[in-house]
């Protein structure tokens, strides 16, 4: 780990960096914007399309071996296997879909799909394990800020589609192929561990605040220009202004590191001395003082036997810790993880609300064109904006409610997915204007689960093996998203176009079943999810007893 103070700059240029770097690893969002074209292009049909996006939400939530990777090896080294993850993948899909080679065979173009949006995998689990790392006191309001900006890169990307790219669909996955994996390479120096500050700084919480509304801002200007470029038909050099004004925006973290450089604190030289001072005081004091038992093991090192009293003793007198399981909170390593009932209880939570609501993403725009809209971009930007806002509140809202009661995060997690059932009833009763508000609704709910699971899983077991734990939870979206979008949606859509005679499926009949087993999978999923708060309420008593986070005594992160 590289010795720098976690009040300094390159903590603050790091999470600057990774925000650019949880925009690109939204990539797989892009999966409605050029999936009616692979439709209609390589005549696929709609259960072909939704296995293909089971293969998108595959790639982008398998990260096991990302989680692996990151625990032994620097940043730059993932970001590296994601950058070219994403060059092969999406150039492989770009070659089919432009016919610049033809015929190239179904499970080749899966396969690619799955590679491409693997690299989401490598980016996030880079900068979110890092940075978590980074501010370990601010794990909520980090994992809030960074899934933010991951659920906003639908609208960042959808503006750059149209502005830039004019809606071709090809181009976007020429763009995907080239423009995201030469962003990695510019931003893989700037994503770094450091040593994290582990006292309370006001200056701090200012900072989080700062980006929380800088986020706020690019969100609500990319909906708003996305709404504009919608109705009206704007010349290409305002197109233009507005994609270098979104730009911009998206530099705004970058002030924080700025603003260090030229007005420094006197708190962080005055921390930087006392930190120098009890490293040499430490230096010159004994760590344990030596007792009769600690004595007799004084030739253990040498290849000595000891007795069994004299082990005994000498755990009494604390000479020797006893090897003990870790307790929730604690650093947990994974396999010692998955025996936990309040890991697979996560698990079924995670996987009952983002396994459904990614069922609706994958087929918004069918959905879209299925209710009579002919133009679905505003369906993914309005669905992007407010999965932001999910994100993003949810990342505040819980870390306040757990600072102030310790209030499990879970609870969020509880509400939305009952949220969630009043919302897919709105969808599949298809009344007039219920289309963007169930959308809306989802988004939120979408998002409030993805940045809830991220700290808890680190609260429960702790940040060691957190790429690993957080990696495995995210299997939860492609398994929901194989089940219920690619066997379920799917199936039932091609039935109802059958009984149209016609590929594409028009009215509410399309998707009113799937809307209401969804509405039912959400209600079986607040089960666990009341079981879990109910499970984890004396931990996070124990975490917040003085209204902040407290590391354990065993936390070496």
């Amino acid at each position: 780990m590289v010795n720098i103070k976690g009040g300094t700059r390159p903590p603050w240029v790091g999470l600057g960096a990774a925000v650019w770097l949880q925009i690109a690893s939204g990539n797989a969002y892009n999966f409605p914007l050029y999936s009616h074209s692979l439709k209609s292009v390589l005549g696929f049909n709609q259960q072909q399309l939704t296995m293909l996006g089971v293969a998108n939400d595959i790639g982008e939530n398998v990260g096991l071996i990302p989680g692996l990777v990151c625990n032994k090896f620097p940043p730059w080294v993932v970001l590296l296997i994601g950058s070219f993850a994403c060059f092969f993948g999406y150039g492989v899909l770009w070659l089919a879909l432009s016919q610049t080679v033809q015929n190239l065979p179904y499970w080749l173009l899966w396969i690619a799909l799955c590679v491409a949006t693997n690299s989401s995998a490598w980016f996030s689990t880079t900068v979110l394990v890092t940075n978590m790392r980074n501010f370990p006191l601010s794990r909520g309001t980090v994992a809030g800020v960074l899934k933010g900006y991951g659920g906003l890169s639908a609208a960042v990307y959808t503006e750059v589609y149209s502005a830039l790219l004019r809606n071709s669909s090809s181009k976007l996955l020429l763009f995907l192929a080239l423009g995201v994996p030469t962003l990695s390479l510019l931003m893989m120096y700037f994503i770094r561990p450091c040593t994290p500050s582990l006292g309370d700084d006001s200056a701090e919480s200012y900072h989080f605040l700062f980006v929380q509304v800088a986020s706020i801002v690019l969100g609500v200007y990319v909906l708003t220009t996305t709404i504009l470029e919608d109705i009206f038909s704007l010349n290409v050099l305002v197109s233009y202004t507005f994609l270098v004004i979104m730009v911009l925006l998206l530099m705004a973290p970058l002030a924080i590191p700025l603003k260090m450089t030229f007005y420094p604190s006197n708190r962080g030289k005055m921390t930087d001395v006392s930190d120098q001072d009890n490293v040499s005081a430490d230096k010159s004091q004994p760590l344990l003082t030596p007792s009769s038992s600690s004595a007799n093991l004084g030739s253990f090192n040498e290849g000595d036997e000891i007795s069994e009293v004299d082990m005994l003793l000498a755990e009494g007198e604390g000479a020797v810790k006893k090897k003990r399981r870790p307790r929730r909170g604690e650093d947990f390593k994974f396999k010692e993880a998955l025996v936990k009932a309040d890991f697979w209880l996560l698990f079924l939570v995670y996987f009952f609300g983002v396994g459904s609501g990614v069922t609706v993403l994958n087929n918004l725009a069918q959905i879209g064109i299925a209710q009579g809209l002919h133009d679905t971009k505003i369906l993914l930007s309005l669905f992007s904006f407010c999965n932001f806002v999910g994100r993003l509140g949810g990342g505040v809202v819980s870390e306040y409610f757990v600072r102030l009661k310790a209030v499990p995060r879970t609870v969020w997690m509880t509400c939305t997915q009952v949220v969630m059932i009043i919302t897919y009833l709105l969808f599949a009763s298809a009344l007039n204007g219920t289309l963007y508000a169930a959308t809306a609704l989802l988004g939120v709910c979408y998002g409030v689960q993805f940045t809830t699971m991220v700290p808890t899983a680190s609260e429960l077991f702790g940040l060691k093996h957190f790429g690993m734990i957080f990696n495995f939870m995210s299997l939860g979206n492609p398994l929901g998203a194989y089940l219920f979008s690619g066997l379920l949606a799917g199936f039932l859509y091609d039935n109802e176009a059958a009984k149209q005679h016609s590929a594409t499926c028009l009215g509410p009949n399309c998707f009113r079943v799937t809307f209401l087993i969804l509405a039912g999978v959400c209600g079986i999923g607040t089960m666990p999810s009341i079981v879990l708060t109910m499970r984890i309420k004396p931990v996070y008593q124990m975490l917040y007893a003085g209204g902040s986070f407290r590391l354990p005594q065993n936390s070496n992160h």
